[in-house]
C-alpha cells in the first residue's frame, strides 16, 4: 500500500483535497492520482470510497472529519474492514501506529504555527513514525525544509497552496506531494 502511495505521488505530487461531495466529483474527473476525502459520514463513507476507486484514483480519508464515527481503534478497525481505503489522514498521534498495525497508510497532520509546533512535530513524528506527514499551512518552505531533514518521513504541505508557484517552492524545499482544494492546481 505504501508503495502506491508514493508511486501515484511521484507521478503527480499534486493531491485534489475534497471537502464536500461536489468537490469529490470535480477531483474523480482530474489528473489527481490521489483524493485526500476530508468529507463523509458513517451512511456514505463506503460509497464514497468505492466511487473513487471505481475511478482508479486512491483514497485517503481524514478520520477526524468523518461524521457518526469515534475518533478511536474500534472505528479504525471498522473503516479497515468495511470500507476499505488505502489509508487515513489524522491529528490524532495515538491512532498512527494502530491504523499501520491495521495495514493502513497514515499520514500524520501537523498544524504549524510557532518554533515549539515545529519541535514538537518532529518529536512526534519521532515516536509514531507515521508513513508522511502532511504539514499545515503549507506555504511555508523553510520549515518544510527542516521537517524534512529532521524528521526523515515523507512531507507532503497542504493549506494555503493558491497557485504554481507555491507548489514549486513547496517541492524544492522537499516535499513530495501537495495538497490542495484548489481545482485550478489540480491540472497543473
Amino acid at each position: 500500500m505504501a508503495n502506491s502511495f508514493y508511486e501515484k505521488v511521484e507521478i503527480n505530487p499534486v493531491i485534489a483535497a475534497a471537502g464536500s461531495i461536489e468537490k469529490l466529483e470535480e477531483a474523480l474527473v482530474s489528473p489527481c492520482e490521489i483524493i485526500f476525502l476530508l468529507t463523509g459520514s458513517i451512511f456514505n463513507l463506503k460509497n464514497l470510497v468505492e466511487k473513487c476507486k471505481k475511478h482508479d484514483k486512491s483514497v485517503y480519508i481524514h478520520i477526524d472529519l468523518l461524521d457518526g464515527f469515534s475518533r478511536d481503534i474500534v472505528a479504525l478497525r471498522y473503516i479497515s474492514e468495511n470500507i476499505k481505503p488505502d489509508g487515513i489522514i489524522t491529528t490524532k498521534s495515538n491512532l498512527i501506529k494502530p491504523a499501520k498495525e491495521l495495514g493502513l497508510f497514515t499520514i500524520q497532520r501537523l498544524f504549524m504555527l510557532d518554533s515549539l509546533s515545529l519541535e514538537t512535530g518532529i518529536k512526534l513524528i519521532t515516536n509514531t513514525k507515521p508513513n508522511a506527514v502532511e504539514i499545515m499551512p503549507g506555504i511555508m518552505p523553510k520549515v518544510t525544509k527542516i521537517l524534512s531533514s529532521q524528521a526523515k518521513v515523507p512531507i507532503i504541505t497542504g493549506g494555503l497552496i493558491i497557485d504554481k508557484e507555491d507548489v514549486i517552492q513547496s517541492l524544492k524545499a522537499g516535499a513530495i506531494g501537495i495538497s490542495t482544494s484548489q481545482n485550478d492546481i489540480w491540472y497543473m
